[in-house]
């Protein structure tokens, strides 16, 4: 007799989603776990770009500064992904952290012997193959927690998902995602230069 309760109970939950619950939830988690691959990736090229911008272009040091200090504050971010307030505090570190590169490349478009050197052309393309996967891998994720959401929000799923305690799981935010694709504004502090004064008057002969 308990066998057969179980049988019936275990085609019970099958039939009511259970099982598809676990295997988007299991879905979710790989999607994330690449979003996280792609930027710790991204992260990891970001010294020897740095160091490579610095021998030519030591003296930008406010750029180089700020490259370094935003990839330090994302390494020091714990994100839990299903908690929204983390997933929010991750996305607008890694916000920084890219517009710390874009402010970065820029400076290096004033340099000619940098964008020539084969070791900075060699990051430069694999830094511009990460930030695709980014792309990608972020774009993926997005529609794996939206496919998770909302089954887990449909009849009879629904019960099943709050009997066992899944709930849904936040996402990347439609600004947050404008913001970080979008190129910053590049503004390195310097004053205005002075407008030009007309030259004096020549003396009537």
């Amino acid at each position: 007799m308990r066998l057969i309760l179980l049988m019936v109970l275990a085609a019970l939950l099958s039939g009511c989603g259970y099982n598809q619950i676990q295997q988007k939830d299991e879905a979710v988690k790989a999607g994330w776990s690449e979003v996280l691959n792609q930027y710790k990736r991204r992260a990891d090229l970001i010294p020897n770009l740095v160091s490579t911008v610095k021998g030519y272009a030591a003296h930008e040091q406010q750029v180089l500064t700020q490259v370094t200090e935003a990839r330090a504050k994302v390494g020091q971010i714990n994100v839990n992904a299903d908690d929204a307030a983390s997933l929010q505090q991750f996305q607008q570190a890694q916000g920084e952290l890219s517009g710390a590169l874009s402010r970065l490349m820029a400076v290096v478009e004033s340099y000619p012997n940098l964008k020539a050197d084969q070791a900075f052309l060699n990051l430069q393309t694999q830094l511009e193959g990460t930030e695709n996967r980014i792309t990608v891998a972020r774009g993926r994720y997005i529609q794996l927690v939206q496919d998770y959401n909302t089954y887990i929000r449909s009849f009879p799923q629904n019960l099943v998902a709050m009997m066992f305690g899944y709930k849904q799981k936040p996402n990347f935010t439609v600004e947050n995602e404008r913001a970080i694709q979008e190129a910053p504004a590049v503004d390195f502090g310097q004053a205005p230069a002075a407008p030009q004064q007309p030259p004096p008057p020549q003396p009537a002969n």
